[in-house]
């Protein structure tokens, strides 16, 4: 089972896997005295206030990028490391894992500092896609270090496997919306048979990969790296992680952008449902764009799935392709205006029995490649957001759902709503919140991007979040476009903003819109 809809700017993009160089430290636990050493987390005191030396004091051993045995290395420009975080940040003397990062210095002389990226998931290697993110940012290059990395259980820092290849081809054909009670024990028990995989891969690990570690993390490495303030550009997911860091370290806040922003008032189920309510407001304007009402398109594709939940449709390569894979193939081109041709061409070939083009589009999502070997990006979502979300609804609380999430999209909200209970069903580590604490009193003004047409962080979670940021931090910015995130998507007054604020400081006015 797969949850299809990931907070991710680049869920549909074909990602370069590169693993870091190994950077290095002493083993030494001294206790740092100095000001960096210090959180600031707003008085809340714990023990992250004080780190050890070792990895306050760690120098990154910047290096040439390796290649993956089937991607290649990223241009000259690029430099990969390897920084020490503690596991357990409640023992920050203790074990340390490693976490993979990249680089390109900045290639102008007027140099404000490191602008760190995060792109969503939660899941993304920030290793693999910043290089490809750069095309988007040559104007911050020249003045900002751009800098990402694979967040815990992600990619390169020790990344989650729970299923091998053949395991994960096989779960492809369990039924994400049964219609019978021997699909419904298929669905849940592929669900706690993932969540032990998980276990298995990582046991300790995957107990320390919560978004709140995550950002600790992240100020760590504003230490190591030499900045007095964060300076951050959050996607989707990354959206979250940039608010509980402002909660947690509000007088570091620097410059932070976060675009596609993700609701921090709503908790699993309403997640869910409004994504539900977000995906089909973008199949809706895609169908319009295809001239058809948006109760005739929808009507069709409901039919079309039916049909092939009945009876998978065969593809070229000899594969089937499910429901549960139709679905993700008309998801994966709703995140991007310029793909919705695609959807038109591979929906019109499923009306004929021919089943590839979808199932080629729900491949790119899924991390497949021609060979049958899958990324691990669906893991380390599941496992950082099951240990973030403490919800476990019930079969019966899903089944009593399922009406309201229909109605919201006959499309997506069966799969949506059936999701809520089999996503962390009998998870083996406990959750830590309803919704995120994204206060942050004190902090430097944040600019919040939020798109219109956005399907998997719906444009309303933009205002929540201001709103919870706390008065004059929240600075909302509006693009009237379509897909996922708006930075770097064709709008000149998005980017311009964007580009003001990053390069010289200047908030532009609360509540601008672009259209």
């Amino acid at each position: 089972m797969t949850r299809f809809v990931r907070w991710s700017a680049v869920a549909a993009a074909a990602a370069l896997v590169v693993t870091g160089c190994s950077g290095g430290s002493s083993d030494s636990t001294e206790a740092d005295d100095s000001p960096s050493a210090t959180s600031s987390s707003g008085g809340s005191a714990d023990s992250s206030s004080r780190l050890p030396s070792s990895l306050t004091s760690q120098k990154l051993d910047w290096g040439r990028c390796e290649s993956s045995e089937d991607s290649p290395e990223p241009g000259d420009e690029w430099q990969c490391a390897t920084l020490k975080t503690p596991l357990d940040w409640s023992k920050p003397a203790g074990r340390t894992i490693d976490l993979a990062m990249i680089r390109a210095k900045a290639t102008g002389d007027d140099r404000i500092g490191s602008l760190l990226f995060n792109f969503g998931g939660p899941g993304s290697s920030g290793v693999a896609t910043m290089p490809w993110y750069a095309t988007n940012t040559a104007e911050l290059g020249k003045r900002y270090d751009l800098v990402s990395w694979d967040p815990r259980g992600v990619g390169a820092s020790e990344g989650v496997r729970c299923r091998d290849d053949k395991e994960i081809q096989a779960s492809e054909s369990v039924d994400i919306t049964p219609d019978t009670a021997a699909e419904e024990t298929a669905y849940f028990q592929d669900a706690a048979a993932f969540g032990q995989g998980c276990r298995k891969s990582q046991e300790e690990l995957i107990a320390h990969v919560s978004t709140t570690d995550t950002a600790r993390d992240m100020d760590l490495m504003r230490q190591v790296l030499g900045d007095s303030e964060m300076h951050y550009f959050g996607i989707s997911y990354g959206t979250e992680l940039g608010g509980v860091y402002a909660h947690l370290f509000p007088g570091n806040v620097g410059r932070v952008i976060l675009d596609a922003v993700v609701d921090p008032s709503a908790d699993a189920e309403g997640h869910a449902e409004n994504q539900t309510r977000g995906f089909q407001r973008a199949l809706n304007n895609y169908l319009a764009s295809t001239g058809q009402s948006a109760e005739e398109g929808t009507r069709k594709i409901v039919d079309l799935l039916k049909r092939i939940d009945a009876n998978p449709l065969p593809a070229s390569s000899g594969r089937k392709l499910t429901e549960s894979l139709a679905l993700t193939g008309i998801i994966r081109p709703l995140y991007s205006e310029a793909s919705w041709p695609t959807l038109t061409s591979a929906l019109a070939a499923a009306e004929e029995r021919e089943g590839s083009e979808l199932l080629a589009l729900a491949d790119d999502y899924n991390e497949r490649d021609p060979s049958g070997h899958y990324g691990t990006g669906n893991h380390s979502h599941r496992v950082i957001s099951c240990l973030d979300d403490k919800q476990r609804p019930t079969v019966e609380e899903t089944k009593k759902l399922l009406p309201r999430f229909e109605k919201v999209s006959p499309v997506f909200g069966p799969m949506l709503g059936w999701d809520t209970a089999g996503w962390c069903h009998d998870w083996p580590v406990a959750g830590q919140y309803d919704t995120p604490e994204v206060s942050a009193p004190g902090a430097a003004p944040i600019l919040l991007v939020g798109n219109t047409g956005d399907p998997a962080t719906p444009y309303e979670g933009t205002r929540r979040m201001a709103d919870e940021l706390g008065k004059g931090v929240g600075m909302t910015l509006t693009w009237k476009g379509e897909g996922h995130a708006a930075y770097g998507k064709g709008s000149d007054c998005v980017d311009s903003a964007v580009n003001a604020y990053l390069l010289q400081g200047t908030v532009p006015k609360d509540g601008k819109v672009c259209s």
